[in-house]
């Protein structure tokens, strides 16, 4: 069984680890979006250098590469009758996350993860979601900037899903998705530790789109 979740951590990592961004930017513009905007292969990015279409279509395949892996490979290597399919479930959402944020194929430097958290959620969490949707498109309707507004997501999901598995998030049935309502978000976080800097700062520049390929001042990734 071991050698199972091993392999479903391994597949779900290379699922994750697919960089649309990148992939969609050396295609349609021959331009690596690692070098131009942001630096950073995630939705927000490819839409301000790459123009709205395009940075939709990469949000839209950023989600997938979440949900897919997430709804088909434990259900491919773990009986759903085993005690821990549950745990398994989660454990391919981890690594599908963590395979965006970290991709072996671009030295271990990808997004931010929000996008992919979002297809792993319709899975994991649907409420949680939801909750993390209304935070961020009400910050993102106050303020415009998507790094505030992928933060307060962030962990206003976190608080739903420990407010949702109380009184013990951590009890044996849970203690999986109490680690993922703790790690995800704090990862999430980490990645944006630059924006951070900036929001302090009062330099973090609100949402724009742009239709052309143009270097920007360094703007907040999904």
């Amino acid at each position: 069984m071991w050698v199972n979740f091993a392999v479903l951590a391994f597949v779900s990592y290379l699922a994750g680890s697919i960089p649309f961004g990148f992939l969609i930017g050396k295609i349609v513009k021959g331009v690596d979006l690692r070098k131009l905007g942001s630096g950073n292969i995630g939705a927000t990015n490819a839409g301000r250098v790459l123009g709205k279409k395009w940075g939709l279509i990469c949000l839209g395949l950023d989600a997938l590469k979440g949900l897919l892996p997430v709804a088909l490979f434990p259900r491919l290597l773990i009986s759903e009758g085993n005690p821990w399919f549950a745990h398994a479930v989660v454990l391919s959402g981890v690594c599908t996350i963590v395979g965006h944020m970290f991709p072996c194929w671009l030295g271990f430097r990808g997004g931010k993860g929000v996008a992919t958290s979002l297809g792993v959620l319709l899975i994991l969490s649907p409420w949680g979601l939801l909750v993390a949707a209304a935070l961020f498109f009400g910050s993102m309707i106050c303020w415009r900037i998507v790094s505030l507004s992928s933060i307060l997501a962030a962990v206003g999901f976190s608080l739903f899903e420990f407010i949702r598995l109380r009184p013990n998030p951590f009890s044996e049935a849970t203690w999986s998705q109490g680690v993922f309502a703790l790690m995800v978000p704090l990862l999430i976080i980490i990645q944006h530790r630059s924006n951070i800097r900036r929001l302090l700062a009062g330099e973090e520049p609100r949402f724009t789109l742009k239709s052309s390929a143009e270097t920007a001042a360094p703007p907040s990734q999904l």
